[in-house]
């Protein structure tokens, strides 16, 4: 069994890196200043400029969208390489398209859509949202209150969506509906593509979370979606839905490893400079044991991480794997997270360095996209429904 990218996507996996460490590392205190001034974690305009420009000119746009919209059509498995590289910086930057709504839109758009939304998003002309928790359904969507009905050739959308990244910016939010409520999550759930400016679509208001990160509440009062902005099928959204969640969730992952293996390489670029008590800290086992144990897991979440991703490539059915590594990867990111700034002691704690903000995503990433317990939950239930 061969763990190693092949040289095409190496040479990718490596330019990612280089431009992390090049360009989005050193702007770090930048970002960092803005947030403790009470400015959210952000890049300037100018940054953002830069920054967008550099990394098309490296060829790092569009890296797994398909390549009949201009993309380089990477597998799963390159993109955990890609991944787990940007999730070693905390600025706030994604190499465009996003791709968890990229792979939703990929695999269900029709003709018109791929040049009305897919195309300009590829290309990195749009942004886009995604609308599937409400007040009252986060991980459950059988509890999804938001319904879509019809009015002559066009849809109305009604209800509330809540914690959407990006609402606010976003050129088009994929909004997830129930239009069959006997049906349910099995057949009576589906997507629709709304535009920002879409009769009866309101953000309501900014929900600022931890981190730095702010999220919205949109309300959909009788918002009115022309009948060919149904993505996909009626009642056919919970397949796409959990696609798109699935690829978040291993993106996630591969993101919760970059923070971790940062993490580890300061405390073993630290320990050996802090002396206590007439000894470096590299020589205190504690350390040593939380050195250890930290590249022990993160060694284990890459393999499975990779293992994951690589069934998906083959098409194979990975919905206990994707809850496996959402788990196992985040709930190590954040006991490495923890013990890298316990060992840089008060330090550590300050809004100075990149660790406390790198906590404060893992801390939300073990909420997004399903709670551990739930993906938990998710394993044990598969597993013993497959032996019952």
């Amino acid at each position: 069994m061969n763990f190693d990218l092949d040289d095409d996507h190496r040479m990718i996996a490596d330019l990612v890196r280089r431009f992390v460490d090049d360009e989005l590392v050193p702007l770090e205190g930048a970002v960092l200043a803005r947030d403790v001034a009470g400015e959210g974690l952000h890049l300037s305009a100018a940054e953002r400029e830069r920054i967008d420009r550099v990394s098309r000119e490296l060829g790092l746009w569009g890296l797994d969208a398909p390549d009949d919209v201009g993309g380089h059509d990477l597998p799963a498995v390159a993109m955990v390489a890609v991944n787990e590289a940007m999730g070693r910086t905390i600025v706030p930057y994604t190499l465009p398209p996003d791709s968890p709504n990229l792979r939703m839109l990929a695999a269900t758009v029709n003709d018109r859509q791929r040049e009305a939304y897919l195309a300009p998003y590829v290309r990195g002309e749009t942004i886009s949202a995604i609308g599937i928790s409400e007040p009252g359904a986060g991980s459950d969507p059988a509890g999804m209150r938001t319904t879509a009905t019809r009015d002559g050739d066009d849809w109305l959308l009604n209800g509330r969506k809540i914690w959407i990244t990006r609402a606010a910016e976003a050129d088009f939010t994929i909004v997830m509906a129930v239009t069959d409520r006997e049906k349910g999550a099995r057949g009576g759930m589906s997507a629709f593509l709304v535009d920002r400016d879409a009769p009866g679509f309101n953000v309501v208001r900014p929900i600022p979370m931890i981190g730095g990160e702010t999220t919205y509440e949109v309300a959909l009062d009788d918002c009115r979606v022309p009948g060919w902005k149904l993505l996909g099928y009626e009642g056919q959204g919970f397949a796409p839905m959990q696609l798109r969640l699935g690829t978040r969730r291993a993106e996630m992952a591969a993101n919760a490893i970059g923070m971790a293996q940062r993490a580890l390489d300061m405390m073993i670029d630290y320990a050996p400079q802090r002396t206590t008590f007439g000894k470096p800290l590299s020589e205190r086992q504690t350390v040593q044991n939380w050195i250890a144990d930290a590249a022990i897991r993160i060694h284990a979440a890459r393999l499975m991480t990779y293992d994951c991703a690589w069934k998906l490539d083959q098409g194979r059915d990975i919905r206990t794997d994707i809850s496996m590594i959402k788990s196992f990867a985040l709930e190590m990111a954040w006991d490495v997270l923890d013990h890298a700034m316990q060992s840089f002691g008060a330090m550590g704690m300050t809004r100075e360095m990149p660790l406390a903000q790198m906590a404060a995503r893992i801390r939300l990433m073990r909420i997004y996209d399903g709670p551990t317990e739930i993906h938990n939950w998710v394993v044990a239930r598969n597993l013993l429904g497959t032996r019952a």
